[in-house]
């Protein structure tokens, strides 16, 4: 199973679309999991229209129409894999032990906010990915998103995709 990790859309106020190999990446994708921030409904349903199976979270800068529409904390199980994806997740210092308290039984948390790739393992095994921004990078040196593969419960292939300049 393939999936696309992204976060920190911000559609359309930091970009007018997605980059296009972002798209294809949805496209080609089993699943996409989107941690908040998208701003713009409009990008929710385009890519709910593209993507094969989308689970998302709504994050702080989204407003009403995307948080009646998007819980804070999404829960899916994929391949045998236990996954939750949830927008903020506080302070880097700290980060593991408090995500593992708090998500005790996933193997694998998606989270955004900070614009900045992570990855990491909290005590007890709990994969903590953040894909970046592909489209705000702040003070990183690219724009970025995820892919990963699924498969027997277990997550590989995980990959930090560096998306060209606008």
């Amino acid at each position: 199973m393939e999936l696309v990790l992204v976060a920190d859309t911000h559609v359309p106020k930091r970009a007018r679309d997605l980059p296009a190999p972002l798209w294809a990446a949805i496209d080609a994708a089993d699943v996409v999991l989107h941690a908040g921030d998208w701003v713009d409904v409009a990008l929710l349903d385009a890519m709910a229209a593209r993507a094969r199976r989308l689970f998302g979270v709504h994050g702080n800068n989204d407003g009403p129409e995307l948080r009646a529409r998007l819980p804070e904390v999404a829960r899916v199980e994929l391949a045998g894999l236990r996954v939750a994806v949830v927008h903020e997740t506080g302070p880097r210092t700290g980060r593991e032990a408090r995500c593992a308290a708090r998500f005790p039984d996933d193997d694998l948390l998606v989270f955004g906010h900070s614009h900045i790739p992570w990855d990491s393992v909290a005590p007890g095994g709990l994969r903590l990915l953040n894909p970046g921004s592909p489209t705000d990078r702040r003070a990183q040196p690219y724009a970025t998103y995820l892919t990963a593969r699924v498969a027997a419960g277990r997550l590989d292939r995980v990959e930090l995709h560096r998306l060209p300049p606008r």
